[in-house]
């Protein structure tokens, strides 16, 4: 019989500076925890970090006991919340959704509207600006993975989806994801 495992995770905001991920993980390590998935990265000057920290719930409740304190240390704002396993769904297919296109406002709501409309499921998402080569034209960039009810029509799914985004002037692709 295979035990439950449990969860807590993490979010953390604060200042970037050196030695944030250190404390973190040393805080987990300490406590006799594993860090399973995470996702950290630096927005403007702030440095935001999700961990899904898995444990027992003694040694989670330890980990949750220790927030303040180090909250305090990193001069971060740190929030937990407990968790259990991610029910799986062998009905959803994964999908890779890349975006590219002159950024402008709305980008992301109108994605996020396209596939709510049809009950798909974004299930991470990350986004990005930068200058064009040789005219320096703002861009924006969009990567999500979406999980797709496997009764829907994949083929009449996309072509919907490309005539979408050909409509707002954004080159699209979707397709399996790999690996």
């Amino acid at each position: 019989m295979t035990r439950q495992k449990t969860y807590l995770v993490i979010s953390a905001l604060g200042e970037d500076h050196p030695g944030i991920v250190n404390q973190l993980s040393r805080a987990v390590l300490e406590h006799g925890c594993n860090i399973e998935d995470s996702r950290m990265t630096v927005l403007g000057g702030e440095f935001a970090a999700i961990l899904l920290v898995e444990g027992k719930w003694n040694t989670l409740a330890k980990i949750e006991n220790t927030l303040p304190e180090l909250e305090r240390q990193l001069g971060m704002t740190i929030i937990s919340k407990r968790t259990g396993e991610r029910a799986t769904n062998r009905s959803l297919l994964p999908y890779a959704v890349d975006v590219v296109s002159m950024d402008h406002p709305g980008i992301i709501n109108n994605l996020a509207g396209f596939f709510a409309d049809r009950k798909i499921n974004i299930e991470d998402m990350a986004t990005s600006t930068y200058a064009a080569a040789h005219t320096g034209t703002p861009m924006f960039s969009v990567h999500m993975t979406v999980g797709i009810p496997a009764d829907i029509h994949i083929a009449g799914l996309r072509e919907e989806f490309m005539d979408y985004c050909d409509g707002l002037n954004l080159d699209a692709v979707l397709e399996p994801l790999k690996g």
